[in-house]
C-alpha cells in the first residue's frame, strides 16, 4: 500500500464539498439537490465511477467550478469519490440535502480552506483515508475573538442580532 497526499486547488471564492457515493446516478441527483437548494447557487460536480467504464462523470452550472471539480476528482481518483465546488452559497445551505441524497455514503469535508486528501493506493484501487482541512490552531480564542466570531455570524445572517 502506498500513501499519498493529494492537494486540491480551490477556485477563488469557492467551497468544496467532498464525499463518497455508490452509484452512477449520483451526478444527476446531486445536480438536482444543488440546483433546488439555494437560488443563484453556482456549482460544479466531479464523480469517479468505480466500475464499468471508470470515467469521471460530471455536471454543473458554472464552467470554472465544473472544471475544478473534474480536476479534483482526477487528482484524488478514488472509487466513488465526488467533489462539488460551490459559490454564492455556503456548505451549511446544502449539506443536509446532500446527506439525504440516497447514493451519498459519507461526507469527507465541506470547506473554503486549503484542502489535501490522504489517499491510500493498492494496484488499481484508491481510497480516501482522511482530509487535511485548513491549518493547525495558533492558540485559544479570548473574549475579543469570541465577540468577533459572534459578530460575524450575525453579520452574515446565521444568528439573530443581540
Amino acid at each position: 500500500m502506498e500513501l499519498k497526499i493529494v492537494p486540491v486547488s480551490m477556485p477563488d471564492g469557492s467551497n468544496i464539498i467532498a464525499g463518497q457515493s455508490h452509484f452512477i446516478k449520483t451526478v444527476e441527483d446531486l445536480y438536482e439537490v444543488l440546483s433546488g437548494s439555494v437560488p443563484g447557487i453556482k456549482f460544479g460536480i466531479g464523480f469517479c465511477e468505480a466500475s464499468q467504464e471508470r470515467l469521471i462523470r460530471w455536471d454543473g452550472n458554472d464552467q470554472q467550478l465544473t472544471e475544478a471539480a473534474i480536476e479534483a476528482a482526477r487528482a484524488v481518483s478514488a472509487g466513488h469519490f465526488f467533489a462539488i465546488f460551490i459559490r454564492d452559497a455556503f456548505p451549511i445551505n446544502v449539506l443536509p440535502a446532500i446527506k439525504m441524497c440516497p447514493e451519498v455514503c459519507s461526507i469527507f469535508c465541506a470547506t473554503a480552506n486549503p484542502v489535501q486528501f490522504v489517499v491510500a493506493e493498492v494496484g488499481e484501487q484508491r481510497a480516501v483515508l482522511g482530509v487535511m482541512d485548513g491549518m493547525t490552531p495558533k492558540g485559544v480564542e479570548d473574549e475579543k475573538h469570541q465577540k468577533e466570531r459572534k459578530d460575524l455570524l450575525r453579520k452574515i445572517g446565521y444568528k439573530v442580532a443581540l
